[in-house]
């Protein structure tokens, strides 16, 4: 498994990562996703960078069959304690998946996987992962940073305008509320460019919309929030 800057992040955080507020809107999100995948009791979906496993929780308590991946064993474990009925885990590279025709939907949600990814290549390679995953009409929900937002509003960062990545070097603690400087890097995104991405790879996007944590729906596209959340289906 090819090594990440993520990993030593996310196992210093540990269970403090769910304090953060960006993850309390879990039920909102998963509300708006269910509906806007047409996902029901029995439907089989993969949830890639699935973190302590929040939305996959969230989608097997309503009898929804998930598999979290996420690169980060402490997470892993994390997601796997007291994990429902009907949600599995697994630590894997999300640029390695080698899952085939295999589900109805996927998820890669606040910053999964997709939106850690920084080297040349490693989204498109995520994003084929995911449409592989795919059954032909199965459809996919990826959320992704606005690269507007971080331009206009992000002053605690810095934005590599070749890259269009954010850069920033921030204090995160741990469960004991011991604190540890870390770099952070968030890849950046605009609507065409995720069209642009998820055709390559076999996916038709239904729409793309404007989202905040805890505030995902189908608003037009905009300048003023920090994420924009695309919809698409993988062509037969």
């Amino acid at each position: 498994m090819t090594d990440h800057w993520f990993e030593p992040v996310a196992a210093h955080l540990g269970s403090a990562y769910l304090r953060y507020s960006f993850t309390k809107g879990t039920v909102q999100e998963v509300d708006h996703v269910v509906g806007a995948l047409g996902l029901t009791p029995g439907s089989r979906v993969l949830d890639v960078g699935c973190g302590p496993g929040r939305h996959a929780h969230e989608l097997a308590r309503r009898g929804i069959g998930v598999h979290g991946v996420d690169i980060s064993r402490e997470f892993v474990e994390l997601a796997q304690h007291d994990a429902p009925a009907r949600a599995t885990f697994e630590r894997l590279d999300a640029r390695e998946m080698l899952f085939k025709d295999e589900f109805d939907a996927v998820i890669c949600l606040c910053q999964g996987a997709f939106g850690l990814m920084t080297a040349g290549g490693d989204d498109e390679r995520v994003v084929g992962a995911m449409a592989r995953a795919l059954r032909p009409g199965g459809r996919l929900a990826l959320s992704a940073f606005s690269a507007y937002f971080a331009v206009r509003y992000q002053v605690t960062a810095a934005f590599d305008a070749d890259l269009g990545v954010s850069h920033e070097r921030t204090e995160v603690r741990n469960p004991a509320g011991e604190a540890k400087e870390v770099d952070l890097w968030t890849g950046c995104y605009t609507p065409r460019e995720l069209r642009l991405i998820l055709g390559r790879h076999g996916l038709t996007v239904d729409r793309i919309s404007s989202v905040e944590p805890g505030a995902y729906g189908d608003g037009m596209p905009t300048i003023e929030s920090p994420e924009f959340l695309a919809i698409a289906t993988r062509r037969a």
